[in-house]
């Protein structure tokens, strides 16, 4: 029998209301030792909480009955007056009614246990506590409505009626089924391949938004990374001064642009050095800008293009610092000063326009985590080995099925072959 838990389910400290959730068995019975018996369920009601004869707070609780609760289980909602001394006597009270404190992440899972939602949507509602941006928000709503798995669901599908058909010439050789139905599951799995394969392409889409865009300036010593730097974040986050090589170390901001997450770093300037300190800063600068997202290659006009250019792909930015002072600036990319903040309204309309080429899309990503690309890779893996020997082993490439199949299951906790007899079964007439 699984233990009755509690949490505080708001931030700890002073506050107007503190939260107290419990789940298990044992709710009704600690609901009643506590003064508040009878509850009607989802209808808040105002009670004077009392343990061993000290009232505790006046209190507003709230009682959900299984199955329709979050977990799944008998649950209630204790709204508290915030004082810290009322969140403790109330924890030392259901502590005495024999309720455990709940690990993190155990209300979730209980309901994932309990069938409320599967393992995609409780990751998303640790997404959601997360958030920190509007497309965080979306996408992560997205995903506790049931987008990811819908589409991880509609692949499966697809690969279990192509198992169908393999498994019904296999299993079924004597019954009334159409022969060599196993090669028919070719175009079923066709598509479903250009599916995959598409889905695998977009993974860094949902990574991305989950996780923030990664940009790097880069360039050359004393061209006005760090300056620029400043002027993007709006504080003063690095050290300017007019001496080169100042900053020697990655300096990292997050900030939002245009409604996503953006981890900004600002690097050390490329250049040959001697000094061991200034040479370590140099190559983190460029393994940062190896698996940056997007790059700004930041110059002072007039300087040659040096170390930085082997590190431009075509569709990054060309920053030209210094804008204000007197000087002609070549044709392309962005002029800005971080002094006067000349042009840099005109770079951050850029990015948030970059941003949005880059990370919105009419279908909502397959993939939000590095989990679901290991699993959905497994599964094209699977399928493409399962096509090839179609033909010639439909017993082999039932195992690929199967394999493919259960990788796709994992993202969302969903496995069971009785999937597979049940698409048999109402595919054909077996056994009439």
């Amino acid at each position: 029998m699984m233990t009755t838990i509690f949490a505080l389910a708001t931030p700890p400290g002073r506050g107007a209301i503190a939260v107290i959730r419990i789940s298990g068995l044992e709710t009704d019975r600690v609901l009643g030792a506590l003064g508040a018996p009878n509850l009607t369920p989802r209808m808040a009601s105002l009670r004077t909480l009392r343990h061993g004869g000290v009232v505790l707070d006046q209190a507003l609780v709230l009682r959900f009955a299984r199955p329709l609760s979050y977990t799944g289980e008998d649950c209630a909602e204790l709204h508290l007056h915030g004082g810290r001394a009322v969140v403790e006597a109330v924890t030392s009270a259901l502590i005495d009614l024999d309720l455990r404190p709940a690990e993190p992440g155990e209300f979730t899972r209980r309901a994932f246990e309990n069938g409320r939602m599967d393992l995609a949507q409780a990751e998303a509602v640790a997404d959601l506590i997360d958030a920190e941006t509007t497309a965080q928000t979306a996408q992560a709503l997205a995903q506790l409505d049931g987008a990811l798995s819908r589409t991880y669901g509609g692949f499966r599908r697809d690969l279990l009626t192509a198992l169908a058909l393999v498994e019904a010439e296999i299993d079924f050789p004597d019954e009334d089924v159409p022969d060599h139905l196993a090669a028919t599951a070719g175009p079923v799995l066709d598509s479903l391949i250009v599916d995959l394969e598409a889905a695998l392409a977009d993974a860094e889409r949902g990574r991305r938004v989950r996780d923030g865009y990664r940009i790097v300036l880069i360039g050359e010593t004393n061209a006005g990374k760090s300056a620029l730097f400043n002027a993007l974040v709006e504080r003063e986050a690095a050290i300017v001064t007019p001496i080169a090589g100042t900053t020697r170390d990655v300096i990292d901001a997050v900030l939002n642009i245009g409604g996503y997450a953006v981890t900004l770093s600002d690097t050390a300037g490329l250049r040959e050095s001697a000094d061991p300190v200034e040479a370590e800063g140099v190559r983190r600068a460029r393994a940062r800008a190896e698996a940056a997202d997007l790059r700004l290659w930041v110059r002072a006009p007039g300087d040659p293009d040096g170390d930085a250019a082997g590190f431009v792909q075509p569709d990054d930015f060309i920053v030209w610092t210094k804008a204000d002072l007197e000087h002609s600036r070549p044709d392309g990319g962005y002029g800005v000063s971080a002094v006067t903040g000349e042009g840099v309204s005109a770079l951050h309309e850029g990015l948030a326009e970059r941003l949005a080429r880059d990370l919105s899309g009419s279908d909502f990503p397959a993939v939000t985590r590095e989990r679901h690309r290991r699993r959905l890779a497994e599964a094209l893996e699977a399928v493409l080995a399962g096509r090839l020997r179609l033909a010639d082993a439909p017993e082999l490439a039932g195992d690929d099925l199967r394999r493919a199949a259960d990788a796709l299951a994992r993202v969302t906790g969903a496995i069971g072959v009785e999937d597979v007899l049940g698409e048999v079964f109402s595919t054909f007439c077996i056994g009439k």
